[in-house]
């Protein structure tokens, strides 16, 4: 990270008191230090002068983005960020915190450490999935979390094929098929039963979610390979595609959905004191001594 850091970007959850307060503490001692703040402009805050701008804007000029709100702020500003090569600073103001983990209550002083150049960085990456019909691309979007094929509104399964580097793997009945990053494997990968991946490696996986054959494990495969998955024509259900479950598209029989690695990489920072393992026992509750 650029250690002579003169713009700093932030980008904010929404309008909730708590939410605002955060910010206008954070705005005020920003600019009090005389940086430079600019503003994502999807976020409206009240009594403020922070210029306003649009996302390419803040990752072009911004030196630093901090986040403030939940791991689905996180998301959205990966996604949009990874091209800039914008280091991102999350503020929990969410739920679980596994992306977002200085505490509003230090705030202002893991803030001091980053700017003096004491943290840690990480880069993890983000998948590219695309849709194709009839050879055709109708809509292509990247994921920090995952990619995740699964039913729209009515209880039953999808029939799909799954291919890896053009590879045939299986054809199944599921409730759809979860293909996550590291950075995911703690979210609806979890849930669906697949297991954690240190954010370290360089990995997807490839997760049923309740297959109709219990046989149907899930996958942990290289990160540099292309993941497959065709809509069967004998599927009678109305599948769709999510990415980070923030954006959703709807599929039909014959439609191919290739999931690849991102080429670019999300620049997380973290506080000198960031510990994986520690925020998994926290968040996961798996021991008392937190």
């Amino acid at each position: 990270m650029d250690k002579n850091i003169k713009t700093i970007g932030l980008i904010v959850k929404n309008n909730e008191q708590t939410v605002v307060d955060n910010f206008q503490r954070l705005y005020r001692y920003l600019t009090d230090k005389a940086y430079t703040v600019l503003l994502d402009e999807s976020v409206g805050i009240l009594n403020t002068d922070a210029q306003l701008v649009n996302r390419e804007t803040l990752g072009i000029k911004s030196q630093l983005v901090i986040v403030i709100g939940g791991d689905g702020t996180l998301l959205s500003a990966a996604r949009s960020l990874s091209d800039f090569k914008t280091p991102i600073l999350g503020i929990n103001l969410g739920r679980l915190g596994f992306l977002v983990d200085v505490s509003p209550h230090d705030m202002l002083d893991i803030i001091d450490q980053v700017l003096a150049g004491n943290y840690k960085d990480e880069r993890r990456f983000l998948l590219q999935a695309r849709v194709e019909r009839e050879g055709k691309e109708l809509i292509s979007s990247s994921a920090f979390n995952d990619v995740v094929v699964h039913i729209r509104d009515v209880a039953r399964m999808i029939d799909f094929s799954t291919y890896i580097d053009d590879v045939f793997v299986n054809e199944q009945r599921a409730d759809g098929l979860v293909i996550s990053t590291p950075t995911g494997s703690t979210a609806y990968a979890l849930s669906s039963g697949g297991p954690l991946i240190h954010p370290s490696l360089e990995a997807m996986m490839l997760v049923p979610i309740c297959p109709h054959t219990l046989s149907n494990r899930p996958i942990v495969i290289g990160a540099d390979c292309k993941v497959e998955v065709v809509i069967n024509e004998s599927n009678r259900s109305t599948p769709q595609i999510s990415w980070d479950g923030q954006s959703n598209f709807d599929l039909q029989p014959g439609d191919k959905i290739i999931i690849q690695r991102k080429p670019n990489d999300v620049h997380l920072i973290h506080p000198q004191v960031y510990d994986y393992f520690q925020i998994l026992r926290a968040k996961l509750r798996w021991s008392e001594q937190l």
